[in-house]
């Protein structure tokens, strides 16, 4: 694994954006098989046998047991379906894991870290949930955190990126939440100022210490071989996708300077560019191994 950054606490809100969502980012076994999946499974449209999927997470030092359990929770999740041969199995990403890997993907190797053009506009959300839905609660705040919305006060949601409306829509269906919010599209009006409505609706703070760890980890790290490479690859991937979720891309209107995370996704574009051809070439070169009925 490549060496990470010395763990320091930091004062934030609660925990900091990212710890607030540790579930996500976590480098866990099917997290990692997530990334696998679609960086290797998904742009080749294959499918593969079970022993491949275990033997490329054993490269990114996840033990069989483990890997199996992650096979199976992301079967589950209805992510991929198998298809069995005797008593070996392959595996193939099903039309929903398509949809959603390949979501993903557009939306990490997209993303620059800055949004170069804006028209003014806000997208607000004012959303109400009581107190005693904690639950409902939580799981409100990490889909809106997740879809990079920030909130300035409670109960109030807010992104420059308006092209989110639907998105913000549907999160907002799925909770049951849609009797008690609406939402707005439009500048702002004389009272109030945009730059400090966006420090206090995000926690750029916690972000930018994530954002150094990150490039610590990575800036660094050359890879000795094809096997390498494909761990880089995979841990580079499954360590930066959390950032285009959480990161909001402020326009630099709403910025004081230069901002980290166009300097992250930068390291983070050549790395990949870096590591991609030979780890390509360990996974072909697996799954010619492993490829046997």
């Amino acid at each position: 694994m490549v060496s990470g950054a010395r763990q320091r606490k930091r004062p934030g809100r609660g925990e900091g954006v990212i710890a607030d969502l540790r579930d996500i980012a976590l480098r866990s076994a099917p997290a990692l098989l997530l990334v696998i999946l679609g960086e290797f499974v998904l742009p080749r449209r294959q499918s593969v046998w079970s022993i491949t999927l275990i033997r490329a997470l054993g490269e990114c030092g996840v033990e069989a047991v483990a890997a199996r359990k992650a096979i199976q929770r992301t079967a589950e999740r209805g992510t991929i379906s198998d298809t069995r041969h005797g008593r070996k199995v392959r595996w193939s990403l099903t039309e929903s894991g398509e949809r959603i890997l390949t979501l993903g993907a557009d939306r990490v190797l997209t993303f620059t870290g800055e949004s170069r053009e804006w028209d003014g506009n806000w997208l607000i959300l004012n959303t109400t949930v009581p107190e005693s839905q904690r639950n409902l609660r939580y799981h409100l705040r990490t889909r809106l955190t997740w879809a990079g919305l920030g909130s300035p006060a409670p109960g109030s949601w807010i992104t420059p990126h308006v092209d989110r409306a639907a998105e913000v829509a549907e999160i907002i269906t799925d909770l049951g939440l849609t009797e008690t919010s609406m939402s707005y599209i439009g500048r702002f009006g004389p009272v109030g100022d945009e730059r400090r409505t966006a420090q206090r609706a995000w926690d750029l703070d916690d972000l930018e210490h994530h954002y150094v760890e990150f490039m610590e980890q990575f800036r660094s790290a050359r890879a000795a071989d094809e096997a390498e490479a494909f761990r880089y690859q995979v841990e580079l991937v499954q360590a930066y996708r959390r950032f285009p979720y959480l990161d909001p891309a402020l326009p630099a209107e709403l910025t004081s300077g230069a901002w980290i995370g166009v300097e992250a996704a930068d390291l983070f574009r050549r790395k990949r560019a870096e590591w991609s051809k030979p780890a390509d070439g360990y996974w072909e070169r697996l799954c010619a191994e492993t490829d046997q009925p």
